[in-house]
């Protein structure tokens, strides 16, 4: 039988990054993921932004490791030659009672060492971009977006000159626990041994975790589901940063940001999904008579914003830990002193900031690993 020092479930750019860290640790890695390519989940759903760290809570997971993740991202992308740019970010209040809760998210991202951070005025704010409307701003020069498929081809490519194996449909059917580690079932034809088993799998992360034999169904976090929606616009767009609303339930809010072409995209919003859904039935479908809504929320601060210029362009769902309503869950990163099971990392509840902070998490997961291998 195969074996191998560590199997990482999902290639999405948590588990290419792990994979990586690993490999580099000088340990014997392969990536398994079912779908039949890398990097076509979350990873590849989102807005490609490098978030500087404002908006999680003040020592969670979610703010250290994002804040972590933009240093080790932005020197990783200069270092690879990934496609980046750190264009910065206007984080916008458009009626005045909305005032303070700008300044206080520029308290929390302070907290969180986020040292850049500017409120201006109106007519600051208009300097920068003429075409804004606001009552006030704030100013993240450190935020960025990102070609997050040439990040995980890079990371891809580094895990692999450290020896690092990627394959493709290769789900992970069941693991049992064996002397020295875990007899791992891929698929219906193979199985390897191995001494760790990283569960990176994204939206599949309990079902996974629900796969490995003696594991606590009591560790195993519910999920909840929320998708978001994302419009294009057909032409260029007059702002050269990205613009956000004050953050909404369960996300930031139908932000403008752009993207290595400079093409302007819209999104996303929150739809809340049934969390029992599966992963091969999930829709990913954007409906055309979304369009007003977009629209109505992206003149609040662009009203002067071309009528008919948006199109339905793509959607993405997010593992949440936390439903409607609930305080913002943090990032849940569980090794053998977390949930009693040797040889096991689990990854729960990665969203946003998870592309910003991807390189950080795999530091810690490398962390756990090296304590106690």
């Amino acid at each position: 039988m195969d074996e191998v020092d560590v199997v990482v479930v999902g290639a999405g750019v948590v588990g290419l990054a792990t994979a990586r860290a690993l490999a580099r640790a000088g340990l014997e890695v392969l990536v398994i993921e079912r779908a039949p390519g890398w990097g076509t989940g979350v990873s590849s759903r989102n807005s490609e932004v490098i978030h500087a760290g404002i908006y999680s809570a003040p020592g969670s997971l979610k703010s250290r490791l994002c804040v972590r993740g933009r240093a080790l991202l932005y020197e990783f992308c200069d270092h690879f030659a990934v496609a980046h740019r750190r264009c910065g970010k206007l984080v916008v209040a458009t009626q005045g009672q909305d005032e303070a809760r700008l300044a206080a998210l520029q308290a929390r991202g302070q907290e969180n060492g986020v040292e850049d951070l500017i409120l201006i005025s109106a007519t600051e704010a208009r300097a920068l971009e003429p075409a804004l409307a606001c009552t006030a701003a704030m100013l993240s020069p450190s935020s960025g977006i990102v070609d997050s498929h040439g990040l995980m081809l890079a990371l891809l490519a580094d895990a692999e000159s450290h020896g690092a194996t990627l394959a493709c449909h290769g789900a992970m059917q069941a693991a049992s626990p064996v002397a020295g580690g875990w007899h791992v079932q891929v698929g219906e034809d193979f199985a390897l041994h191995a001494r760790w088993l990283v569960n990176a799998a994204g939206l599949d992360a309990q079902a996974v975790a629900s796969a490995i034999e003696g594991f606590p169904a009591a560790s195993i976090p519910r999920r909840h589901l929320a998708r978001g929606h994302y419009f294009v616009m057909s032409g260029r767009a007059p702002f050269s940063r990205l613009i956000y609303p004050l953050p909404v339930d369960g996300g930031l809010g139908v932000h403008l940001t752009l993207d290595m072409g400079g093409q302007a995209r819209f999104g996303p919003d929150v739809q809340w999904l049934q969390s029992e859904a599966a992963g091969d039935a999930l829709d990913y479908g954007v409906d055309p008579g979304l369009q007003p809504v977009f629209e109505a929320e992206v003149r609040r601060y662009w009203p002067r914003m071309p009528a008919g210029t948006m199109a339905p362009s793509y959607s993405g769902i997010r593992p949440k830990l936390s439903g409607p309503g609930e305080p913002a869950a943090d990032f849940h990163v569980a090794g053998p002193q977390d949930h009693g099971c040797p040889g096991v990392v689990q990854l729960f509840g990665i969203e946003s900031p998870g592309l910003t902070a991807s390189l950080a998490l795999a530091e810690e997961v490398a962390a756990i690993v090296a304590e106690w291998d």
